[in-house]
């Protein structure tokens, strides 16, 4: 399916973003946050995407607690030194101190999910202080037994007590950047991304949409363009080396969606 003409509610260029899940130091991977599988070095698996055409990298500590935060910032003062394209992290962060260590350290942008819901003025102190462009807020997104959407915290382990639509409204009202959307319910399963969600969020929705959870090939990233996704962020099917970036790009040009090349 072609998307040239489609009216984009940014000037900006849809963006490919890996996403490394670390945990411990290692990049892992899993189904459905399940079932951990090693993949490798951070630092090195992010030099190898940005060499071959990432526009941004995430990274996100889903085992992330205070004891092991030392050791999240020598992770992204070593990916600063050897990285030129923008990276976010995610993963432990609580305070406003805690953004101050992980900008300190290189981060161009912190990505919050439990925190954000657990203190949402967070978000608002953050953006204060850096900006919008510099906060992207994740959201795990799961279908319940009713098919209705429920919010997931704590590496998606822990259903949270507020209400999708309102959350999502909070996060734009408070200054959040971006917003990292995460359907849960595809994660891992290469099924595609849930379009459907993504379509909900209209073309004059004020607030950049990373789309994440079921990438299986390159259809899979201009079908959730073509829903409504400004960046869309996979895992696994780079980790595994299934296709490159460059691949999904080039893909995506043929279909005749403008990329950075």
């Amino acid at each position: 399916m072609s998307v040239d003409n489609r009216v984009y509610a940014s000037d900006l260029i849809p963006r490919i973003i890996p996403c490394l899940d670390v945990a411990l130091g290692r990049v892992v991977k899993g189904v459905n946050f399940k079932g951990l599988v090693d993949m490798g070095d951070p630092v090195e698996l992010a030099k190898k995407y940005e060499e071959q055409g990432a526009d941004e990298i995430v990274f996100l500590d889903i085992k992330a607690s205070v004891d092991n935060q030392q050791s999240a910032l020598d992770m992204v003062y070593q990916v600063a030194t050897h990285l030129s394209i923008p990276f976010a992290v995610g993963g432990g962060i609580k305070t406003i101190d805690d953004v101050d260590k992980f900008f300190n350290a290189g981060a161009d942008k912190v990505t919050l999910n439990t925190a954000a819901v657990q203190n949402p003025e967070l978000i608002s102190q953050i953006s204060s202080k850096y900006g919008s462009q510099s906060i992207v807020v994740a959201i795990d997104v799961n279908k319940n037994e009713n098919n209705d959407l429920a919010i997931y915290t704590h590496g998606g382990s822990q259903l949270a007590d507020v209400n999708y639509q309102d959350w999502i409204q909070e996060v734009v009202d408070r200054g959040a950047g971006e917003i990292l959307l995460t359907a849960m319910h595809k994660d891992g399963t290469g099924s595609g991304f849930d379009c459907d969600l993504l379509q909900s969020f209209g073309p004059n929705f004020p607030v950049q949409v990373i789309a994440s959870g079921g990438a299986k090939g390159p259809q899979d990233f201009v079908d959730a363009i073509a829903a409504g996704a400004d960046a869309v962020l996979a895992a696994g099917l780079f980790h595994r080396g299934e296709y490159t970036v460059g691949d999904i790009k080039d893909y995506l040009i043929n279909n005749k969606i403008k990329v950075r090349k």
